[in-house]
């Protein structure tokens, strides 16, 4: 990125108008990649079909199978359930990068509890909140309503910041966007969001994606996964005012072809202010906690 969009994160950040987004690659250390989980899920329960890679086509395969929504949400709890934990004491780990910065509010379509545990290691106390976005998803958290509901409703601060899981958490399975079905599903209901005064987005984590820059951190840009996500979003981010969005990305391709779709995807996303910066979260992270520190100093 150009030192003047380095310079535009970090003044959003230092004024806590800069909002975090999660992908699977930040967790990608840890963490098999849905592309990965596809593919064996594909080779054990014979899909059919060509996009093998495609965990959102292949979990909804399974689920048909199964006969079961909820089967291939337990089959990948268990999975995960099994990993290792992120390197939080590496100084460019991007959780705990991110958990660093004095931002209140965090997004995220993983499932695991990673920014969580990383704001805690850093002193914070943070709250763990996800997207009520079907009935069934509100009847599971029953037990546990929404802190933004309540009365007064929870303002999330720099000490006590909130982690707000838009695609589901670990703690239920109900809770997962994962098949095709939960998708359109999602996606449907985030569009009635749009303008409404109540929905599936409470109305804090709405101001946080409509009222600062947002950071896409952890997607491929050919990545199913980001594709829906941007498309479910885009409506919020064209009521950002003009405000400047950073999304990074691993660069797609080789050589000349590389250029190409470089150049091509950066000027779809200037439409919408995003600026791309193509490299990997680790990569991505070490420098803005390099320049972060600079930046603090008065460099």
């Amino acid at each position: 990125m150009s030192p003047r969009a380095w310079g535009i994160l970090l003044n959003r950040i230092r004024a806590g108008k800069c909002t975090p987004f999660l992908g699977a690659g930040a967790s990608r250390d840890v963490l098999p990649l849905g592309s990965d989980i596809a593919r064996e899920w594909a080779a054990e329960y014979g899909y059919p079909l060509e996009d093998s890679h495609n965990l959102i086509r292949v979990a909804q395969f399974l689920a048909v199978e199964h006969g079961d929504i909820l089967a291939p949400k337990e089959i990948l709890l268990r999975r995960f359930r099994n990993s290792g934990r992120p390197r939080f004491t590496d100084p460019d780990e991007p959780h705990s990068v991110l958990a660093s910065l004095p931002l209140p509010v965090y997004l995220t379509t993983n499932y695991d509890s990673f920014m969580v545990e990383a704001l805690r290691l850093n002193h914070r106390d943070p709250c763990r909140e996800v997207c009520r976005w079907s009935q069934v998803v509100q009847d599971s958290f029953q037990a546990s309503p929404s802190v933004f509901y309540r009365d007064p409703p929870f303002e999330p601060t720099v000490a006590n910041p909130v982690v707000f899981h838009l695609h589901g958490s670990d703690e239920s399975a109900e809770s997962l966007v994962l098949t095709e079905d939960d998708y359109f599903d999602f996606m449907i209901h985030l569009s009635r969001d749009i303008g409404a005064r109540s929905g599936i987005l409470p109305p804090r984590i709405a101001r946080a994606i409509t009222g600062n820059s947002l950071l896409f951190l952890g997607y491929a840009i050919n990545d199913w996964n980001f594709r829906v996500l941007f498309r479910s979003l885009v409506s919020y981010v064209q009521l950002t005012l003009g405000m400047a969005h950073v999304s990074v990305q691993l660069a797609p391709g080789k050589g000349e072809q590389q250029k190409k779709v470089e150049d091509y995807l950066t000027r779809y996303y200037g439409k919408l202010n995003i600026r791309v910066y193509w490299d990997d979260c680790w990569k991505f992270t070490q420098e803005l906690r390099q320049r972060w520190a600079d930046f603090q100093n008065g460099g």
